[in-house]
Order: structure tokens, then C-alpha cells, then sequence
């Protein structure tokens, strides 16, 4: 869920105007949360449509708008996939090959977005954040800090909002779009004013025909763009360096971030973490060169409140011999984010798990010394339980996210302290629809575990837990954060 930040502020936005839509047939397949969303803004627009999904889809009657197959596309202006429906590997689907055997161009509402923008006469400019890990975070830190200072700007694409359906801004307005993998593919005439490739670890190979197409698919970040224009590289790494070459060829001088330092807990306290310094300086550099002065930019580091799911801290409880925490990092879906969160938190009980990424949780061997007891969930559990046997951590196989709260908080508790830490290394579609709803139910259960916890212990003389409260404004207090203060959601990579 975005930050209120994002979306409760009021923005000065133009009227579209006569519908640069009207009229025109596109097709959209996937009728998921993007995919309503763009059909949902496809008709507002004036355009025609025909939508389908492989399940049997269900959608309001509305004129101009056509539930069928998507059998044949001549005549359409474009097809628009939902992001998750392949048009190249491990093979396209059928109705990609449609639209490519009938000349129909395939592409992402953001460029849509881009070319409804550039049609109605604004001058607003885009962002583009990308990367393995932490889009969300600097996308959503970006867009607080220009809001903070007062320049009208959103955040959309694989974040939040669709693309398609932000607003109209004006020629002040600024588009902060979060690009996943599979909307840089189907990009065309979209050019951004300033673009981030934050870090690059294997994911979704089965998507991209392996580590070399995820690659491909990620550098169209930069397409387009023209000398003038910033291009940021978020680590020095090979990969960053092969980029820099060839972005320099194309006349861009890139930026890219080494070694940055982390702020300091009371400038940045929901931004915890080395992995959150990169972020920082990511965003940074992008402000400024859309003209924010330093001092705007340490005030929206400072005033962000975080995402949730990110080294959220939903309950704390203060007990004898320690702080007990129950922090949801339930967006660490590969083990990549999921070392983030190991190395900012302490004495962790570990709930992990669900559909394992290519190559597991081998790379967090370095980090498994902080983890007290791991408790796995999910189909994948056994692969990742392999790792913990050779290296010695013990692991109880919970199974189900439920089991493994009881099970986690109840040896934390005979612990005496330490952190209750959903960091799954894994995606959630095996048990749960979305990061999200992981995240939520683990919340739910960790209060639950604790208010029950509390009831006990009143009832009996030996309480070893006291003052048990949920925390609503959810703040950081892993790693270097303090839990003093209110600063609503906090977060991870």
C-alpha cells in the first residue's frame, strides 16, 4: 500500500482535455489489478476495448467495453499485457503471438501514460526507478521528498497507482514510475528525464530466458534518453560497469553510487540499514538534479514514514531481559532483500520461506549467524531447511505461516529477547495472492500471539512480557532506528 503521503495530498491537475483515446480499439489481456485499472481508465478516456484473462474474467458492463477472446486483433491500436503474461520467454502466450503475427504493437501502460502526457501538451517529466531489490522504497522516498517541497509529482507503475491512471500534471508535475522487468520490455517512445538502476542479483529468469535476457530487459530503463538527461547506476558493480560503457556511448554521463554512507537514525529514522544508505544516495542524486537544494532533500529523508512490508515492526513487547519484536519484511521475496533484513536486525527468529528463487538462501550464508532458530513455511521449505542443515542453524519445518508465529514467538519468548523476523527469501504465491496479504496476516497473527501472551501472563505470577502494544505508526527499530517517536511505516530494500 502506498505511503498516505503519495496519495492524500491535493495536486494542482490539469483536465485531459478531448480524449487522445477516443475512438480507438486497444485490447488488454490480464484483468488483475493492473489490468482493471487500464481498462477502467482505457474507457473513462473514450476508447474502445476488448478484455480477456485465462480465468473467467468478471467485469461491470459498460459501454464501449467488449468481455471476449481476444481471437483477432486487426484493427486495434495496441494490446496491452498485464505484467505477469510472457511475450517472449519461456514461450509467448497465445495472444502475444497474435498481436506480433497481426502487426498490433504489445505495450505497458506506462507508455501509454508517456505518450497521453506528451500528446495533451504537458511538459511534466518522468522518473524511472529500477532494479532487483528496493524500487519501491526509492521510488516512494523520491516522490515524498518532491511532494515536500512542494513540486506536484505521483508515484505509479508496479507500485500503487497503474500508470494509466495517474493524472494529468502540469509542466512543474512529476511522473515517479516504478518499472518491473516485464514493462521495460514493452516501452517504445517513453523517455525519462531521469532513470535508476538500482541493483541486479538473478530474478525471474524463467521469464527473461535466463540472466542474460533479465539484463536485457532491465537496461531499458536508459532508452531514449538524450545527453542532459541523469542516469544512476546504484552500485559499483561488473554489471554497473558494463552499463556505464555503453551509456557513455550513447552520450550520458551515468552516476553511480559507491560505498554510501549510512545517515544517521535520527535523520533518516525510518530508513534503516546499508542497503537503505544506497537508496538515500539514489534519490539524491536524482532531487537535485531536479533542482531541490540539499536542504529539501534532508527534510524529505527525514519526514518519509515508509512502506509497509519493508522492516515494518508491527508489536514490541518489553520484557525482563529485553525488547521482543515482530518486524514484517514480508517484500523480501529472494534472498537478496531478505540479507538486508537478517543483517539489520539481531538475535532473529527467523520465519522464512514459500517459492524458493534460483539458488535458494545459499548467498546468505555470511548472515545465518544472527539467525537464533529458523522456521520454514511453504512448499519450498526443504530446499531452504538443505542450506540451514549444512551450516548448522537450527530450524523447526512450521509449514504454515500460522504454526510458525506460535512456534517462533514462543521460542523467542523463552529467549527472552530478540526479533520475531518475517523475511521469507521467497515469492508468496504458493500459500497467499500477494506480499502484501503475507505481510498483513503476519501482523494479525503477531498481535494476536502477543495479546494472548499478555492475558496469560497477568493471570499468573510469573510474567516475564509487560506492556504489550500494537504499533500503528509501525516505527523502525532494527538496526540502528530508535523506537522513540512516531514515523509511521517503516521499511526494507
Amino acid at each position: 500500500m502506498p505511503s498516505p503521503s503519495l496519495t492524500d495530498r491535493p495536486l494542482p491537475t490539469r483536465p485531459w482535455g478531448a480524449s487522445l483515446l477516443s475512438g480507438k480499439r486497444y485490447g488488454v489481456y490480464g484483468l488483475g489489478r493492473n489490468g482493471r485499472a487500464v481498462v477502467e481508465a482505457l474507457l473513462q478516456n473514450g476508447a474502445e476495448v476488448q478484455a480477456w484473462d485465462d480465468s473467467t474474467p468478471e467485469l461491470p458492463p459498460a459501454p464501449r467495453l467488449t468481455v471476449a477472446p481476444l481471437s483477432d486483433l486487426r484493427g486495434m491500436k495496441a494490446l496491452i499485457l498485464s505484467p505477469g503474461i510472457p511475450h517472449t520467454f519461456p514461450a509467448p502466450h497465445p495472444v502475444a503471438a497474435l498481436a506480433r503475427a497481426q502487426n498490433v504493437p504489445i505495450l505497458s501502460d506506462a507508455e501509454l501514460l508517456w505518450q497521453r502526457v506528451r500528446q495533451s501538451g504537458s511538459k511534466a517529466r518522468f522518473v524511472s526507478i529500477t532494479g532487483t531489490n528496493g524500487k519501491s522504497t526509492t521510488t516512494a522516498l523520491l516522490t515524498h521528498m518532491l511532494l515536500e517541497a512542494g513540486v506536484p509529482a505521483v508515484a505509479g507503475g508496479n507500485i500503487g497507482t497503474a500508470a494509466l491512471a495517474l493524472p494529468l500534471l502540469g509542466d512543474e508535475g512529476v511522473y515517479v514510475i516504478e518499472m518491473s522487468s516485464y514493462m521495460l520490455e514493452r516501452l517504445q517512445t517513453y523517455q525519462a528525464e531521469a532513470a535508476a538502476w538500482l541493483n541486479f542479483t538473478p530474478d525471474h529468469l524463467e521469464r527473461h530466458g535466463g540472466l542474460s535476457g533479465y539484463a536485457d530487459a532491465k537496461r531499458h530503463v536508459f532508452d531514449n534518453m538524450t545527453a542532459g538527461q541523469l542516469a544512476v547506476l546504484g552500485e559499483k558493480a561488473p554489471w554497473s560497469e558494463e552499463v556505464r560503457v555503453s551509456l557513455e556511448q550513447k552520450g550520458l554521463i551515468p552516476v553511480i553510487i559507491e560505498s554510501p554512507a549510512i545517515t544517521a537514525p535520527e535523520d533518516a529514522p525510518a530508513l534503516p540499514g546499508r542497503h537503505n544508505a544506497q537508496n538515500i544516495a539514489v534519490c539524491t542524486a536524482i532531487a537535485r538534479h531536479l533542482g531541490l537544494s540539499d536542504a529539501q532533500i534532508a527534510q524529505g529523508i527525514r519526514s518519509f514514514p515508509g512502506l509497509e512490508h519493508r522492516l515494518q515492526t508491527v508489536i514490541r513487547s518489553a520484557g525482563r531481559t529485553g525488547m521482543l519484536r515482530f518486524v514484517n519484511d514480508s517484500k523480501a521475496t529472494n534472498a537478496e532483500a531478505a540479507a538486508h533484513a537478517l543483517a539489520a536486525c539481531e538475535n532473529i527468529y527467523w520465519i522464512a520461506g514459500g517459492q524458493a528463487k534460483a539458488g535458494g538462501i545459499e548467498s546468505l550464508t555470511p548472515l545465518l549467524g544472527r539467525v537464533s532458530h529458523a522456521f520454514l513455511i511453504g512448499q519450498d521449505a526443504e530446499i531452504l531447511a538443505q542450506t540451514l542443515r549444512r551450516h548448522h542453524v537450527p530450524y523447526t519445518i512450521s509449514s504454515t505461516l500460522e504454526q510458525a508465529v506460535e512456534d517462533a514467538g514462543t521460542r523467542a519468548v523463552k529467549g527472552g529477547k530478540g526479533t520475531v523476523l518475517l523475511a521469507p527469501a521467497c515469492a508468496s504465491f504458493d500459500q497467499f495472492p500477494s506480499f502484501e496479504v503475507r505481510g498483513r496476516r503476519f501482523a494479525e497473527l503477531a498481535e494476536a500471539f502477543c495479546a494472548s501472551l499478555n492475558r496469560r501472563a497477568a493471570q499468573t505470577k510469573g510474567e516475564r512480557m509487560k506492556d504489550i502494544s500494537p504499533q500503528n505508526d509501525s516505527q523502525t527499530v532494527c538496526g540502528d532506528a530508535k523506537p522513540e517517536g512516531n514515523h509511521g511505516h517503516s521499511r526494507k530494500n
